[in-house]
């Protein structure tokens, strides 16, 4: 797979199952511990995967107490991530 390029969106049992959560900016966020992928649900609807990011920066994000702030601050600028097709 080219650098910078990332596999598609999967469909069915293999979708990231997320859960909501309390955010002004996050509706949803799930974990794939075995890709080491976490998906990102805005509130406005759109969803984004990241990639290699480790477990415990998602228990971070979860325990955070600001997780809209957690994720602008660690999650966004450090880790690669892909739009997600609706």
């Amino acid at each position: 797979m080219p650098s910078g390029r990332f596999p598609p969106r999967p469909v069915g049992s293999d979708a990231v199952r997320r859960q909501r959560v309390s955010s002004s900016l996050i509706a949803s966020v799930g974990y794939d511990a075995s890709a080491s992928v976490l998906e990102i649900e805005l509130v406005d609807g759109a969803v984004y995967r990241y990639f290699a990011v480790p477990q415990r920066q998602f228990e971070a994000l979860l325990t955070a107490p600001s997780i809209g702030r957690f994720f602008n601050q660690v999650i966004k600028p450090r880790y690669p991530c892909a739009r997600l097709d609706p």
